[in-house]
């Protein structure tokens, strides 16, 4: 069967279907090939309250990116804690990194577009590209209604850039929804969520939101709307 008629059946499937029943599932399915990709957010906080409650062993990966919130630091410490495991957190190759500031300065991003995402490759793109490499499913907390970017995420998808199935348990979920979660299931979480951060990336690219806006218009506020993604979800 192609990949495409697969996927296409796996979320006509499961699609709607509640998270912790779809994550068991493919957490059963693909068990060993499959793992969260967390950014720490409240979205992927669920998750993996969700996936270690089913599987105490599954694999959670977290990307450094070397220019993080001294918040998203502790939070992945005070995470370890929590649930007594060990996050694997994956670096970005130091040469490429080294290459950019070189020739961009440090905060070559502010310049353009072009730079910006230039930046997110080398210190966000390339190890999750080489740690997806070892996987058939990534699982996301992509959310509809969290950006203009993904008002169409589906729950099971064919993730056609890096060649693999893209799990989004919580695509139907709404932000209610996520803090509800949180609080009933004393999940822990960032202090910046309090402070006027809902969506929390790396620290210069990152601002509070002000009144009215989307939860992801603190990331990467100087472009417009339609950019505003890493390049890590971009080919649906």
């Amino acid at each position: 069967m192609k990949k495409a008629e697969e996927v296409k059946q796996l979320n006509e499937r499961f699609d709607g279907r509640p998270a912790p029943d779809v994550l068991s599932w493919f957490l059963d399915a693909w068990r060993g090939r499959i793992a969260l990709a967390s950014s720490m957010g409240p979205e992927d906080q669920v998750l993996t309250d969700m996936i270690l409650k089913i599987d105490c062993n599954a694999r959670i990966f977290t990307i450094d990116t070397g220019r993080l919130f001294p918040e998203t630091y502790s939070l992945i410490d005070r995470t370890n804690l929590h649930y007594g495991v060990r996050l694997e957190v994956c670096f970005p190759q130091h040469a490429p990194v080294e290459d950019y500031v070189k020739q961009h300065g440090v905060n070559g991003f502010y310049e353009s577009v072009t730079l910006r995402k230039a930046c997110c490759r080398v210190r966000k793109i390339e190890p999750l590209v080489r740690t997806l490499s070892t996987l058939d499913v990534w699982i996301c907390g992509l959310r509809r209604e969290q950006s203009v970017t993904r008002t169409g995420v589906q729950t099971v998808e064919w993730d056609t850039a890096h060649g693999l199935i893209k799990l989004n348990p919580l695509a139907y979920w709404s932000e209610t929804d996520v803090w509800d979660y949180l609080r009933s299931h004393n999940v822990p979480y960032s202090g910046l969520h309090r402070q006027g951060y809902p969506s929390v990336g790396c620290q210069p690219c990152t601002r509070t939101v002000k009144p009215g806006e989307d939860v992801r218009a603190g990331r990467w506020w100087w472009e417009n709307p339609e950019h505003r993604e890493c390049g890590l979800h971009l080919n649906q």
